[in-house]
């Protein structure tokens, strides 16, 4: 941003579009010191808080909002599908630049309009994780997916490491990580996406895993079995 930006027109339009979660390999964004870096330079700030809403914050609406500053963010753009459940998305901002995308973008305007019932869906469960019953759900995720984590780890799996709710184990080979996506499925009855090039950088190859609320420990030990045999039979290396 400071490269790109020093020098420029301190008048003309710029925008930071980030992710804050990024969806591959579960990192997490330096929000603020982006959004503070790019007000700097006249900047104005979009985060992509996808694969966020629902899961973080006291009322569910993402990461910046759990650390406290989504305040710096101009515009935010979030997901109806996910961690709610249903389809579609949105942006969020100020109401003079919500009505410039109303009126100029043309993937807006040439969309047909969401469903009535996907629309009452969609309040239904912001409702939900909005409130007490989503706060109690996201305590429950966080320590799901802690949990899978951890057995990952011990089981010697070469978990990536992020800190976030989304467990990525490398496999570094295209191939391979398919395999392991087709063994799984048919020899296990686990479905587990693959993620190849152009998805990750060619030998980044990984498997993805999101634990849910409702996944039991004895359910993540037959995960952990069933990758054990995978792993063996493709000849993967372990971390030990």
């Amino acid at each position: 941003v400071s490269t790109q930006s020093t020098g420029s027109d301190p008048n003309r339009m710029k925008i930071v579009a980030f992710e804050s979660v990024y969806s591959m390999t579960g990192t997490m964004s330096p929000i603020e010191e982006i959004c503070d870096l790019a007000h700097k330079y006249n900047a104005i700030t979009f985060v992509d808080e996808v694969h966020a809403v629902g899961l973080y914050g006291y009322h569910g609406a993402g990461l910046a909002e759990e650390r406290g500053i989504a305040h710096k963010i101009d515009v935010v753009s979030g997901t109806l599908g996910k961690a709610y459940g249903l389809v579609g998305g949105y942006i969020a901002s100020s109401g003079a630049l919500v009505d410039v995308v109303r009126s100029y973008g043309s993937g807006l305007i040439f969309t047909t309009s969401m469903p009535p019932s996907t629309a009452a869906g969609a309040v239904a469960s912001i409702t939900v994780l909005a409130g007490e019953e989503g706060r109690a759900l996201r305590l429950h995720h966080r320590a799901a997916y802690t949990m899978l984590r951890d057995k990952l780890l011990e089981g010697g799996f070469p978990v990536m490491e992020c800190p976030s709710h989304i467990v990525p184990v490398h496999i570094g080979d295209p191939l391979k990580a398919r395999l392991c996506m087709d063994m799984l499925m048919e020899d296990h009855k686990i479905y587990v996406q693959a993620i190849n090039y152009p998805t990750v950088p060619r030998g980044s190859e990984l498997l993805r895993f999101v634990a849910t609320p409702y996944h039991t420990p004895k359910m993540m030990d037959y995960l952990v079995n069933a990758l054990d045999h995978v792993w063996h039979t493709l000849q993967l290396p372990k971390t030990s």
